[in-house]
């Protein structure tokens, strides 16, 4: 009996180990990019539009792979095909730091496939591994994608100093991507595929509430992304060097992952209609105060990484809660992440364009408040199960 607690105990961990190592490696490689962006466009004469397009790629790639991977995690089970997509992102990350445009392009959107099946497939986990405490559980993993994403972005700049300049700032994240795939490949799969969808349930494409779990998960994303590609050109257009607009974005990024980890607490306290008011207010309030007052951008950007965070936390919970079988999991996450990051990769890219066309942030800032607010409003709606 003890023997076999033991071995419950050890799986247990090794579980929790998996989804931390998978963790770490699925943001470094999209919020290491804001901080040398302007460099990036100086050596390769990018505009500021297509810049932003360069920051929305991976969200491309997340719409695209997203509806794409409970076929391969159903013939290849859950862990292999994390493996595979982890490689993915390794050799991607690899490619994108090589010379030339096409290699940036090919080797960015490859990187974001990778990150696109891994951010389906590990709530996945999450709901299946740890059922009684999803909501702790997938704060954690979001503390430390949002811890790992924080640390790209302060050193970013500073490693773009060293031979190979900013190319190297960006290819040095395969390192954790690859230990992650030899971590993985070690790992016995505990299930040999993802079960077939369950006959008894609706396409969750025609749920109303499904829509509205993507229409959060949507919006949220808009903000972080827009925020982690801009907020270091934002900061240093008020004055700030290079150097501090990305120690802002690493601000930015540790006070979410702190912040995410309280909402299993106000979910339990508020409901899930208050909790998605509570976490979308900051954002509002920080995008006008840049504007109205951005002296005081320390505190704008504290209360912007607080919304982000918990906004995070909050739409992965309630997808996660939503779901009742892994395959509905995968099948509500897919929907979820496909069309909200769809929606999402618009955000860089019009930011970029409001940029280019006005010569101010304040149209983009403005947009970002409205988004925010639109977040809010949805989330605050009661809705039924899917």
């Amino acid at each position: 009996m003890q023997d076999e607690q033991v071995r419950v105990s050890t799986g247990r961990g090794a579980g929790v180990a998996a989804i931390i190592v998978a963790a770490v490696c699925l943001r470094p490689a999209l919020t290491s990019v804001g901080p040398v962006l302007t460099l990036i466009g100086d050596d390769t004469g990018l505009s500021n539009t297509l810049l932003g397009l360069l920051s929305a790629l991976p969200l491309l790639a997340f719409s695209a792979v997203s509806p794409l991977v409970q076929g391969p995690a159903r013939r290849l089970g859950i862990e292999r095909t994390v493996v595979w997509a982890l490689a993915a992102l390794a050799v991607g990350v690899v490619v994108r730091s090589l010379p030339g445009l096409p290699s940036l392009w090919l080797g960015t959107a490859l990187a974001g496939a990778g990150i696109a099946v891994c951010n389906v497939l590990i709530p996945v986990v999450v709901r299946r591994d740890h059922p009684a405490r999803v909501a702790l559980m997938t704060g954690l993993y979001s503390a430390t994608m949002g811890t790992a994403a924080a640390l790209a972005s302060g050193v970013s700049l500073p490693l773009s100093h060293l031979p190979g300049e900013w190319r190297w700032s960006l290819g040095v994240w395969a390192l954790p991507a690859a230990a992650a795939v030899v971590f993985w490949s070690l790992r016995p799969p505990r299930e040999q595929a993802v079960p077939p969808p369950e006959v008894d349930h609706r396409p969750v494409w025609r749920s109303a509430a499904a829509w509205r779990l993507t229409a959060i998960m949507g919006l949220q994303s808009t903000s972080f992304y827009v925020m982690a590609a801009w907020l270091p050109s934002i900061a240093t257009s008020h004055g700030v060097s290079g150097t501090l607009g990305g120690w802002y974005l690493f601000a930015y990024q540790v006070v979410g992952l702190l912040t995410g980890l309280a909402v299993p607490a106000i979910l339990h306290r508020t409901g899930t209609a208050a909790t998605g008011a509570i976490v979308s207010a900051p954002m509002v309030a920080a995008a006008l105060g840049i504007v109205v007052l951005p002296a005081a951008l320390p505190l704008w950007v504290v209360l912007a990484g607080a919304s982000s965070g918990a906004a995070l936390v909050y739409a992965l919970t309630r997808i996660s809660l939503t779901a009742r079988t892994s395959a509905h999991a995968t099948r509500l996450s897919g929907m979820a992440q496909s069309i909200g990051y769809l929606l999402a990769a618009t955000g860089p890219v019009v930011v970029g364009w409001l940029r280019d066309r006005t010569g101010s942030w304040t149209p983009a800032l403005l947009l970002i408040a409205a988004i925010a607010l639109t977040q809010g409003t949805v989330s605050a709606v009661r809705s039924r199960a899917t």
